[in-house]
């Protein structure tokens, strides 16, 4: 009876829930604008990572920037296994075709963590589009929100803890970047003087005095002899020859008579 009970009541419940859901988002089409977007993991093909199990658990917060500089969470919603997400902004931050606040999309990892973007903040900005078909306004990033499964873990990447419903976030925290120190000023060390230098005296230059030659002795030129005179000898006297005997010729032989010509060969006689 007890258990009977306790059916009953959850069933109840449940009903009214959910017809409080389908008032609420009847409601909702009026008083808010959605906004659309995608998710895209940026190492998913590189380390082998099915997108379906990459954007599982992973949650998108619109944070919009108010008067006081602080933003402030405007609208949430979760990341489908296409890495599409929706969520819904107050019409009013609408104002003629454009927003009335800077407001970013940002990507949240299954333990509520914001996720760093890859293409900076920019990328995450919320702009306005109108549609082809009626004069309904759009919202959504302007480029697609990128993440790393290493900084932004997914429940699948997260498996040994499930973790409570997404709280309310703080206001976005705006990052100022600390000035970095001072950058001394490098003083030059004064050098130590250029010491003068003084080219030392040089030695005085000795004085060459050319030594004193001695006299040169008078030359006297020697007396030659006297050129002897040459005499031509006297000749002999011319002999007288006598006269010579005659020379007696002894006659040549008589010469040889010329013999007739003997021919070698007969002579040819003609045949007939």
């Amino acid at each position: 009876m007890g258990l009977q009970s306790l059916f009953s009541r959850i069933l109840i419940a449940f009903t009214v829930s959910l017809l409080l859901f389908a008032v609420s988002f009847c409601y909702a089409d009026d008083v808010t604008i959605q906004v659309v977007g995608i998710g895209e993991c940026a190492d998913c093909k590189k380390s082998n990572i099915k997108t379906i199990r990459a954007f599982s658990g992973l949650r998108v917060t619109i944070d919009c920037k108010v008067g006081n500089g602080k933003f402030k969470t405007r609208g949430e919603g979760e990341v489908d296994k296409d890495g599409k997400f929706k969520a819904s902004l107050p019409k009013e931050i609408v104002k003629d075709g454009k927003m009335k606040e800077d407001c970013y999309a940002q990507l949240h990892s299954v333990s509520a963590a914001p996720c760093p973007t890859h293409n900076g903040i920019e990328a995450s900005k919320i702009v306005v589009t109108k549609s082809e078909n009626n004069d309904k306004h759009t919202l959504k990033p302007s480029e697609n929100l990128k993440f790393s499964t290493a900084l932004c873990p997914s429940a699948f990447l997260w498996p040994h803890f499930k973790f409570p419903p997404f709280p309310n976030l703080p206001p976005f925290p705006i990052f100022k970047k600390p000035f970095p120190p001072p950058i001394p000023i490098y003083k030059k060390p004064l050098l130590p003087p250029i010491p003068i230098y003084k080219k030392p005296p040089l030695p005085p230059t000795p004085i060459h005095k050319q030594p004193i030659l001695p006299p040169i002795p008078p030359y006297n030129k020697p007396i030659l002899p006297p050129i002897p005179i040459y005499k031509k000898p006297l000749l002999p006297p011319i002999p007288i020859y006598k006269p010579i005997p005659p020379f007696f010729k002894k006659p040549f032989p008589p010469l040889l008579p010329k013999f007739p010509h003997i021919p070698l060969f007969p002579p040819s006689v003609p045949h007939r």
